[in-house]
């Protein structure tokens, strides 16, 4: 969990890095046509901008396990790198069209299983036979068994990326808005970057979805959709698992800890930042907290896709990233000042959801400072 705090930013940086840089050569080369045309042309970036970021999270969470595990760097990475490349479909080794494609939809994920694997395996060869020994057989073992999937033409890229291809046809529907919220909070819960994840699946689908609505506003027509990027920040306060309720709780918890903690990360899931929380407090793997970071989410889900399709909120046309303040992106995002009103709303109901468990939590938490 550790070495995913510190690498998954990483990758996520050289994704966005990689995303901009190609649009600002396109930009270069040729005039801006305006916002629906600029979100076309991200759209058509993504998959090989996430393909990037699925490397550089090999290489740095396969460096990461070793300087933490205390095995050879250079045996981890030449591990990694080699079982990596025989998880990809051999149809994809020798087309970069394709090969863009799978490591857009599933490159990070299959990253982060294979970094694991290998780690896994090196340091339980090393408990075992001692650290030569161990270490050649862990790296043997890895070698062997990515091998013989590759032999019978069995790809955990493409499987994966194939599994996850039905939620790019769901479209702009109250299903698919529920369906990606629950998938983002339990992928997060144990322990996988669930928007990192999705976002080259949906990420696409969505933000053209969004560029019909930027469209339509500018030819003064009706919004078409209800369920795109930004209709996403609605449902998620404080970042995945509606968080920001959580960190607004616990300021005024009864135990020392979890009040400096609330303090410590108040400002990032302000910005819908919570990586901190997660991993910090954690929520990852914890049974108590499980319930509300996913019920959460599905509760503002519907609250939100309600209050939309009524009319009683402006649908989403602005596209806003995710790091601006709930407040500020629902009315950039819907130009209605409802839409501050509905995330409010929302941040209370996400609240009254996470009080009872918070409680608990904190009950475990002062008894287990007694025994210390």
């Amino acid at each position: 969990m550790r070495a995913l705090q510190g690498t998954l930013p990483v990758a996520l940086g050289v994704a966005l890095a990689a995303l901009l840089a190609r649009f600002a050569v396109v930009l270069l080369a040729r005039p801006f046509v305006g916002w629906p045309a600029g979100l076309r042309l991200l759209v058509a970036f993504i998959p090989s901008a996430f393909a990037i970021a699925s490397v550089v999270m090999l290489i740095v969470l396969s460096f990461a396990l070793a300087r933490r595990l205390r095995y050879p760097v250079a045996v981890g990475l030449a591990v990694s790198a080699f079982a990596f490349v025989m998880a990809l479909p051999r149809e994809a080794l020798g087309d970069r069209a394709s090969l863009a494609h799978t490591l857009g939809i599933s490159g990070i994920f299959t990253a982060i299983v294979i970094a694991l694997a290998a780690a896994g395996a090196i340091s339980l060869g090393r408990r075992r036979l001692g650290a030569v020994r161990g270490t050649a057989a862990g790296a043997a073992g890895v070698v062997a068994a990515s091998g013989a999937l590759f032999a019978l033409h069995l790809s955990p890229a493409s499987g994966l990326a194939a599994a996850l291809a039905p939620l790019a046809t769901l479209g702009d529907s109250f299903v698919a808005l529920l369906t990606i919220t629950a998938l983002e909070a339990a992928l997060w819960l144990v322990g996988i970057h669930g928007p990192a994840l999705l976002a080259a699946i949906v990420v696409p689908v969505y933000l053209q979805l969004q560029g019909d609505n930027i469209a339509a506003l500018g030819h003064h027509a009706p919004i078409p959709h209800i369920v795109v990027v930004t209709t996403f920040l609605f449902v998620f306060p404080g970042g995945a698992g509606a968080t920001l309720p959580l960190v607004l709780l616990l300021l005024r918890s009864r135990v020392a800890r979890l009040r400096t903690f609330a303090y410590a990360t108040l400002v990032p899931s302000l910005f819908n930042v919570n990586e901190p929380v997660i991993l910090g407090l954690p929520l990852a793997y914890n049974p108590v907290l499980a319930v509300p970071f996913v019920v959460a989410p599905v509760a503002l889900a519907s609250t939100t896709f309600a209050a939309i399709a009524l009319g009683l909120v402006a649908r989403p046309v602005v596209y806003m990233p995710y790091w601006v303040p709930s407040l500020v992106s629902a009315f950039v995002t819907t130009l209605d000042w409802r839409a501050c009103v509905l995330v409010a709303c929302n941040v209370v109901l996400a609240g009254a959801i996470w009080l009872p468990f918070v409680r608990v939590y904190e009950r475990a938490e002062a008894a287990r400072a007694v025994r210390a």
